[in-house]
């Protein structure tokens, strides 16, 4: 859960978002040393006194005509892997369709036998103590931890967008489409999205919380929630 005036990204709490945020950092870091580089540059140039070895220089334009090519590799290698991460799902442990509506969500679990419902968000009038206000669903999506998640997105009306940070999860629903994306919780724990498409007047307001739980809190909730 994201903190008043905080920079940063949120806990990550699946492999995928741990991923995100080191590739993050290491963009940060050759970010730095390239305005380093070129502050240097410009306060040498400024500083100095222009020369002809200075002006006719072949083995500078060497330099910052190969040295752009290695940057670029070392950004894009570790971005296409986390890419290819991102997009492979193999055998997924269990299957959750969500759909989205002008303004909530739907949650089908399709391994299981008749478990589905709507999900809107709670009124502040009815929230409980200690909930968050424009975050709080009245039925949450209850996942096991460690297990691999395939979620389906999809939309009714208009377009949406799931997404979830703590899990590195954010997936377009599209009406008359089906895209899939995947995750795995590390530790139980609830965490928060909202959707990320703006979808209409109330596109602020339909929430999504996935709590994460161990395996056999899971199977006692899914089995008194078809029954």
């Amino acid at each position: 859960m994201a903190n008043h005036s905080q920079f940063g990204f949120q806990d990550a709490s699946s492999p995928i978002m741990e991923e995100l945020m080191q590739f993050h950092d290491h963009a940060l870091m050759v970010a730095l040393a390239i305005c380093t580089l070129v502050l240097y540059l410009l306060a040498h140039m400024l500083t100095g006194k222009l020369s002809s070895s200075t002006i006719n220089a072949q083995e500078i334009e060497l330099v910052w005509t190969i040295l752009p090519a290695m940057v670029l590799i070392m950004l894009a290698l570790p971005s296409l892997r986390i890419l290819y991460m991102m997009d492979e799902i193999n055998e997924p442990d269990l299957t959750l369709k969500a759909i989205g509506h002008q303004w909530y969500w739907t949650y089908e679990y399709t391994d299981l036998k008749d478990l589905t419902f709507d999900s809107y968000m709670m009124p502040t009038a009815d929230l409980p103590m200690g909930h968050f206000r424009l975050l709080e669903v009245d039925h949450r999506v209850i996942v096991p931890t460690g297990s691999t998640i395939r979620v389906i997105v999809t939309a009714d009306d208009v377009l949406h967008s799931w997404a979830v940070p703590s899990l590195g999860v954010k997936t377009d629903a599209i009406p008359g489409r089906l895209n899939q994306t995947s995750f795995l919780a590390n530790r139980p724990g609830v965490y928060y999205g909202q959707c990320s498409e703006i979808c209409g007047a109330n596109h602020s307001f339909m929430p999504i919380v996935v709590e994460a739980t161990p395996l056999a809190n899971f199977e006692n909730w899914s089995s008194l929630s078809s029954s």
